[in-house]
């Protein structure tokens, strides 16, 4: 019912799209129109039952009249949204996308309003039930240069001896984290490993080693994933190694071939990012527009822990150093 609700939304959304946008005396197809209040970048917090995840989502006027966007669901990268329709008087609107990695064959169908400042909404999930969200505007991408920030003692996340400093995600499920031979080790994928202390402004040196097809990432505050994968050799691409995932590509692959050392420099000042991949700048002050598919929330202005991801492939790390900012 919800489902077919959704499609009777979209219908009729398309049908009164440009009347509901632009009123009955302004029909002129070639006539610019404000972007409406809707655009932006906004941070939701989805509702699944029990289960509460987070989800990414951008809106922005394109050519005269259509609105377009890019989507974040529970895992995965952005995709885009090839048309949002918007009823300017109701303050509501619809789209449908094909899914990425969900478990389903339909495709999902989204509705929201704007309310007090922010969104709420339905979707289904991938059984076909309802659920719902919400989600605040994500914080603007201002300029904070590593000029501004005074940084203060390098704190050795991993000490080289034992799982000081970490915890996993899920408490429920094994931890194969261990620490061997002065070297972190994912032995048994299957558990993120997660900081116990949250950073905001920060520095990070590490160095690691993975086998051949392996694939892992780096969550900078729990939310934002620097894709670690054997990759060597590839061309650069925003889903591969070095790539902030799904957003940002490198301007290069500087990777090294799988069982040999690498080490990756990265600096994050508000949304800006800078990653040095062997020596190599491969990111050089780009802002990152949102999370990352699997993060641990949305609160892109609150500080979060670094997360290891754990749930892919092996993995083995004989630093993992961050400074942070004072």
């Amino acid at each position: 019912m919800i489902a077919y609700r959704l499609l009777l939304m979209l219908f009729t959304f398309h049908a009164c799209f440009s009347f509901c946008l632009l009123g009955a005396e302004d029909n002129d197809p070639f006539v610019k129109i404000n972007p409406p209040s809707l655009t932006g970048r906004w941070d939701l917090t989805v509702k699944d039952g029990e289960q509460v995840y987070p989800s990414w989502l951008e809106i922005s006027l394109s050519g005269y009249r259509t609105l377009v966007g890019r989507y974040v669901g529970q895992f995965g990268s952005a995709r885009p949204i090839a048309q949002i329709q918007f009823n300017a008087k109701a303050g509501a609107f619809a789209f449908s996308l094909p899914p990425q990695w969900e478990k389903r064959t339909s495709d999902i169908l989204f509705e929201g309003r704007l309310q007090d400042g922010g969104l709420v909404g339905t979707t289904t999930n991938d059984a076909g039930h309802p659920i719902s969200w919400t989600a605040v505007r994500a914080p603007a991408l201002r300029d904070k240069t590593e000029r501004k920030v005074r940084w203060g003692k390098r704190i050795r996340l991993f000490n080289g001896k034992d799982l000081t400093n970490w915890g996993v995600r899920h408490p429920n499920l094994p931890n194969g984290w261990v620490v061997q031979d002065g070297l972190l080790i994912n032995k048994r994928p299957g558990n993120d490993l997660v900081s116990t202390q949250s950073f905001e402004d920060f520095k990070l040196n590490v160095e690691f080693v993975y086998p051949a097809g392996s694939n892992s990432g780096l969550y900078l505050r729990g939310r934002h994933e620097i894709q670690i994968e054997d990759n060597y050799g590839m061309n650069p691409d925003s889903h591969l190694i070095g790539g902030v995932y799904g957003f940002l590509t490198p301007h290069l692959n500087a990777a090294r071939k799988a069982g040999e050392w690498q080490e990756m420099e990265i600096t994050l000042i508000g949304q800006q990012l800078t990653l040095k991949f062997n020596g190599v700048e491969i990111i050089s002050k780009q802002n990152v527009p949102g999370i990352t598919g699997g993060a641990l929330d949305s609160r892109e202005g609150q500080p979060g822990p670094l997360m290891i991801q754990g749930d892919h492939g092996p993995i083995r790390f004989r630093k993992v150093d961050l400074t942070p900012a004072r």
